[in-house]
């Protein structure tokens, strides 16, 4: 009994110091993605019949024959189906991270069209209607996605095809997605196929957009006589680090100290004010940049 409950405890404990503030934050962002997510299918993608892909895309198809039930009841029948594939092939840590996605974004479609029961779209116009079915999920996917997260539903299929194909994780998605697109097509005519066809597509290019300005810093190559002054700002004010290094003018041959360093969007309006006030003959180039890696940015 004694062993049984110091187990008990060390596990408690464990659990109580894996939860931070940072962690916290990660969790709270991802359940907004999922969210979106959500709102999405049940608002627009459900209502429409937009089969873009994925477990939403299926679970329409499959509420079709079945129109008394939810599709984030399906959705959650889809993903169970999945879990049992992934226990035996990808492993628990990838599985155990994947089924905590897939049952939230499922909960919170039900939720959703539990609250918001609908039986026709919301307006005539089906280009507004596959704007909001994507744009809303495509950024909450971008959301989780930058967190090292998963959706749950075809990543499986695609982690699986990944690993024992020589099939890119992309082309894999792609692959699964355009399946469930087609049969979207011979489920629901030509014109909704090819709606789904088109927000397939623009699902695609929008996540990859979100990502790059979620993730986008501000790169600065500052040349500048009072360089000290300004690398101080950088370390003091803003907290960033700065690397000086000394060049040479092509035209003057004057030795002058050039910094550079990323920062943030909102660091970098301060830090241009500062040399600005400081420096106004001072030269700088501003470049955008979603790929830092090192430490105060991603890591490896």
């Amino acid at each position: 009994m004694a062993s049984t409950f110091n187990r008990l405890r060390v596990a408690f404990a464990r659990l109580y110091a894996g939860i931070t503030p940072r962690r916290i934050g990660e969790w709270s962002l991802i359940n907004a993605g999922l969210f979106l997510m959500a709102l999405g299918i049940a608002l627009f993608k459900s209502p429409n019949r937009f089969a873009t892909g994925g477990v939403a895309g299926a679970a329409i198809i499959a509420q079709s024959y079945m129109p008394h039930l939810r599709v984030g009841i399906f959705m959650a029948v889809i993903n169970a189906a999945l879990v049992v594939v992934a226990f035996g092939t990808l492993g628990k840590s990838v599985t155990l991270r994947t089924m905590v996605a897939g049952f939230l974004l499922s909960l919170y479609t039900w939720l959703i069209e539990e609250a918001i029961p609908l039986s026709a779209p919301f307006t005539d116009e089906r280009l507004l209607e596959l704007a909001f079915a994507i744009m809303l999920p495509a950024v909450g996917s971008a959301i989780v996605f930058n967190l090292n997260a998963s959706t749950g539903g075809t990543d499986i299929l695609a982690l699986i095809l990944s690993r024992y194909t020589r099939i890119t994780i992309g082309h894999a998605l792609l692959v699964t997605d355009f399946f469930i697109t087609l049969g979207a097509m011979l489920v629901f005519g030509v014109e909704t196929g090819l709606y789904c066809i088109l927000g397939l597509v623009l699902r695609a290019t929008l996540v990859d957009v979100v990502i790059d300005s979620i993730n986008v810093r501000k790169c600065f190559v500052i040349i500048s006589d009072r360089h000290e002054e300004i690398a101080r700002f950088i370390i003091e004010r803003i907290h960033r680090g700065a690397t000086i290094h000394e060049a040479q003018g092509a035209f003057s041959h004057r030795t002058r100290y050039v910094i550079t360093t990323a920062i943030s969007r909102g660091q970098a309006v301060m830090l241009r004010d500062f040399i600005r006030r400081i420096d106004p003959a001072a030269f700088i180039t501003i470049t955008n940049s979603s790929e830092i890696i090192g430490k105060g940015f991603r890591s490896l």
